[in-house]
């Protein structure tokens, strides 16, 4: 897990970012503020791990998602460490969204391309759109595949991923509401990672704003539900959303185990950056601080 925060700057909670290694593969799910830098630490004795994603899936295009895509995509370049096109694959919008990048940043890959020699295919692009849930991704073993989620009426596309392989199973529920096709694909998988939206009762009754904010999410309870019917081997929260304001607090990660302990009581994990997750036999939890 390299960001399990919202779009407001936090520094124990980078933007929303997921690292899946499976095999041979490393695949990044959504590329939030910071991801470049947890990819780092994860990785310090290694080299650059950023040149050697495989490919970055996108979940939706709300900007706390996508800030780090010109981090990753222009710094693993550097140094020649990548030397295959950056691969990027998202629901319908994605290729506009790297084109407009690629046209933004123009003039610095045309510098370094001049002035540091930098190899062109390793700035190049490939990119993938698809329109309908499915397999987006199979290779050496392992397959990815897309589910549309319910983040609201006016965000579309938004979805979901389930990614196999050698039977283990795992799935990232993107931004949503509570939705039965989380269920469908997340039934018995070794590990659920799922968003949550907590808030205040009186804050919820006294702002419409974060009213608002918290009709596009899930809550610690409904998301018990969801872990409920599932029945992960461990359901994990990342991109915890706590609303407040400045005459209300701001709800706690005590408030969301209550929540969620209302509704499930199975294996439950409160994500935090560059916690990360083992999968064989059993689900092996490991934590670092940023």
């Amino acid at each position: 897990m390299l960001g399990t925060g919202t779009p407001i700057p936090d520094p124990d909670r980078f933007g929303p970012s997921t690292l899946v290694e499976a095999g041979n593969q490393k695949l990044l799910f959504d590329a939030g503020r910071g991801a470049t830098i947890r990819l780092r630490q994860i990785n310090m004795t290694k080299g650059t791990i950023m040149s050697k994603v495989d490919a970055l899936f996108l979940t939706h295009y709300h900007s706390d998602h996508t800030l780090g895509i010109p981090d990753l995509w222009l710094t693993g370049w550097l140094n020649n460490s990548r030397k295959e096109p950056f691969r990027l694959i998202g629901p319908v919008g994605a290729k506009s969204l790297m084109t407009s990048l690629e046209a933004a940043y123009a003039l610095d890959i045309k510098i370094r391309l001049e002035d540091e020699k930098l190899s062109p295919e390793g700035i190049a692009t490939v990119v993938e759109e698809f329109e309908k849930d499915g397999v987006v991704y199979d290779r050496d073993d392992v397959k990815v595949i897309a589910f549309t989620v319910d983040h609201g009426a006016a965000i579309k596309p938004a979805v979901g991923y389930r990614i196999e392989y050698k039977g283990r199973a795992v799935v990232i529920s993107g931004d949503t509401r509570y939705d039965q096709n989380v269920i469908k694909y997340s039934a018995g998988v070794d590990l659920l990672i799922h968003e949550v939206c907590v808030a205040r009762t009186e804050l919820l009754s006294s702002n419409p704003y974060m009213r608002r904010v918290m009709d596009h999410h899930t809550s610690p309870r409904e998301a018990g539900q969801v872990f409920s019917l599932a029945k992960p081997k461990l359901a994990v929260y990342s991109h915890l959303v706590f609303l407040g304001s400045d005459k209300i607090p701001r709800a706690t990660v005590e408030d969301i185990v209550a929540g969620t302990r209302e509704t499930y009581d199975g294996p439950l994990q409160v994500g935090a950056d560059l916690m990360s997750f083992e999968i064989g036999h059993t689900v092996i939890v490991r934590q670092r601080n940023p």
